[in-house]
């Protein structure tokens, strides 16, 4: 059931729901500072662990399974939340950083460390496309929101700070 009220994620809310777990990037979204930020480090750690037992294609495949999956576990925590953009969901940034590194490898650890930083940029400062695809599902009034819409608003900004980092990154090796 939806709160009335915001609530600070606990462990034990995290362990409450699968959609919870998966939803704060299995713990990483927790920290009161920066988790959009911890969370992506996590990203980036548990990509460089599927590259050791996974081929491209098959991260592929995980990466398009994790869209729909990460879309229903927004969504649900969002409404458990009350809020409908909460900054413990991380799972955004997760795949989105997915995305990033897939396509961009292979990459050394310094380009990997240029991806993370151009996209913690575009998702935290959101300029141009990202603040339009950010503000495109943001609901302001709690008791009137769609969570389906929230879950896709919440991922929807972080693929296109991906994006626009991919751009960056392409017309960097252009150049």
């Amino acid at each position: 059931m939806p709160q009335a009220t915001p609530r600070r994620p606990s462990i034990a809310f995290l362990l409450s729901h699968p959609a919870h777990f998966i939803a704060m990037g299995f713990g990483s979204g927790l920290p009161r500072v920066a988790p959009g930020t911890v969370g992506t480090l996590w990203a980036w750690a548990a990509f460089a662990v599927m590259q050791l037992w996974f081929t491209p294609a098959t991260i592929g495949w995980i990466i398009l399974a994790a869209l729909p999956i990460g879309w229903w576990a927004c969504s649900i925590t969002a409404r458990d939340m009350g809020v409908a953009d909460p900054g413990s969901i991380v799972w955004d940034e997760v795949i989105a950083f997915w995305i990033v590194l897939w396509l961009v490898t292979p990459a050394g650890l310094f380009a990997q460390a240029i991806a993370f930083g151009l996209f913690r940029f575009f998702d935290a400062a959101k300029p141009g496309p990202v603040a339009w695809a950010d503000a495109l599902f943001k609901q302001r009034d709690a008791a009137q929101v769609r969570w389906w819409r929230a879950g896709f608003g919440i991922i929807l900004d972080d693929l296109v700070a991906a994006f626009c980092t991919l751009l960056v990154i392409a017309l960097w090796r252009a150049w």
